[in-house]
C-alpha cells in the first residue's frame, strides 16, 4: 500500500473517532480507550477436576469476591456429555487471586433434584462491586435450567449463606428467561442486568426490585448483537460502577473467528443507555495459549484499591468441544489512566 493511501485511511479513522467522541458524554470518554489486559499466569488458575469428580468435564462462570482476607471463587462444574450435563457449584480460594486451591468438600451447593443446574452465580454487591451482606448473610442469585429436557427454559433463583460454603435450599423461581445476572444494590433499589434468553437473539435487559425477589423488567433491551464484531448473541454482563460511571463487560460470539467468543465493554451514565467501546472486543482468545484459544467469557470483574481491574473468565480449547468450558483464567488491566 502506498504511503499516501495509508495517510488517507489514517485520517479517515481519526475523523470517524472524532465524530464518535463528540456523541459520547464527557464523563464516559475516558472509558472509550483501548484496554490492554495482561495475562500474567503460565496456565489456568482453576482446572478441570480429576476423573470422577463433579467438575471433571465442564467448568465455567467464576464468581469472585474478596471475603475474610482472601478471594473466594465460586464456579459451575459438571461431568458427563454436553447434552446430559448438570452443573453444581464449586469453590476455590486464594490469598492473591492467582493461585487457587479447590475447597476439598466441593461441590458446596447443588440444586437438589439431580436435573437442574446451578449456573452463572452472582452475589449481592454495592455499586463499586464490593460484596454486601444482609442480616449477616451473603445473598446469591443464579440461573438454572434442565439441559436434557430440551426446552431451553432458564429461570432466576436465590440462595444465601453465612460463610460462603453452606448454602440454603434454592428459592422458588423468581423470574423467567434470566441468564448470567449481575445484581447491585443502590440505596433501597436492587438493579439486575442480565441476558434475556427467552427468545432469539439473546439480548441484555435490566430489572429492578425493592427486595431482590419481586422483579420489574424494563421492556426494551439495553443491548442487542448489532456491532460488527458481535454475532448471534450477547451474554454474561458483568457490571460495576467506577468513578460515577457504569461499566459492563459482556460477551458475544466473535465474527472475526469461527467458534470463538470475546469480551467487549459498554459504558453508561444511568445504567440504561449504553455506549460500546469503539475498540471492542477488549479481551480476545489467545491462540498461543491452548487452554484459552477459543472462548473467553462468563467473566467476573473486580476493581482494586489502586484503580486497576482484575477479570476472571472461563475458556475453551480448540474443537472438538468435548468440554463446554475447559478452564478458568485471570488477567489484569491498569485502568483508563494508564492508556
Amino acid at each position: 500500500m502506498r504511503l499516501s493511501a495509508v495517510v488517507v485511511i489514517s485520517t479517515l479513522c481519526l475523523q470517524m473517532l472524532a465524530v464518535f467522541a463528540a456523541d459520547v458524554p464527557s464523563e464516559l470518554q475516558r472509558w472509550m480507550q483501548p484496554q490492554h489486559w495482561v495475562r500474567d499466569t503460565d496456565g489456568p488458575i482453576v482446572e478441570l477436576g480429576q476423573s470422577g469428580e463433579f467438575d471433571d468435564t465442564h467448568i465455567f462462570a467464576p464468581c469472585v469476591a474478596w471475603l475474610d482476607d482472601r478471594y473466594f471463587l465460586w464456579y459451575s462444574g459438571s461431568t458427563g456429555s454436553v447434552a446430559e450435563r448438570v452443573f453444581d457449584l464449586g469453590l476455590a480460594t486464594s490469598k492473591d487471586g492467582r493461585t487457587f486451591t479447590k475447597y476439598p468438600e466441593s461441590p458446596v451447593f447443588r440444586f437438589g433434584d439431580g436435573r437442574h443446574s446451578i449456573l452463572t452465580a452472582t452475589l449481592l454487591r454495592s455499586p463499586d462491586g464490593a460484596v454486601l451482606r444482609e442480616g449477616g448473610r451473603l445473598r446469591m442469585w443464579f440461573s438454572s435450567t434442565h439441559f436434557s429436557d430440551g426446552t431451553g427454559h432458564h429461570a432466576l433463583y436465590e440462595t444465601n449463606s453465612l460463610d460462603g460454603v453452606t448454602w440454603a435450599a434454592p428459592s422458588k423461581p423468581l423470574l423467567d428467561g434470566v441468564y448470567a445476572p449481575t445484581i447491585l444494590k443502590e440505596g433501597d433499589e436492587y438493579r439486575m442486568w442480565y441476558t434475556d434468553v427467552s427468545s432469539s437473539p439473546w439480548v441484555m435487559k435490566l430489572a429492578v426490585s425493592s427486595d431482590g425477589r419481586q422483579w420489574r423488567v424494563h421492556p426494551e433491551p439495553l443491548l442487542k448483537p448489532e456491532a460488527d464484531w458481535e454475532r448471534s448473541r450477547l451474554f454474561y454482563p458483568a457490571v460495576l460502577k467506577a468513578d460515577g460511571v457504569y461499566l459492563m463487560w459482556y460477551g458475544s460470539y466473535w465474527s472475526e473467528r469461527p467458534n470463538t467468543t470475546a469480551i467487549g465493554l459498554a459504558v453508561s451514565v444511568d445504567g440504561k443507555r449504553w455506549i460500546r467501546n469503539p475498540h471492542n472486543p477488549v479481551l480476545r482468545p489467545d491462540p498461543d495459549r491452548p487452554w484459552e484459544s477459543h472462548y473467553t467469557t462468563s467473566q467476573s470483574v473486580i476493581r482494586n484499591a489502586d484503580g486497576s481491574f482484575r477479570i476472571w473468565y472461563a475458556s475453551r480449547k480448540q474443537p472438538p468441544f468435548v468440554n463446554k468450558y475447559f478452564a478458568i483464567n485471570m488477567a489484569t488491566w491498569r485502568g483508563p489512566a494508564s492508556e
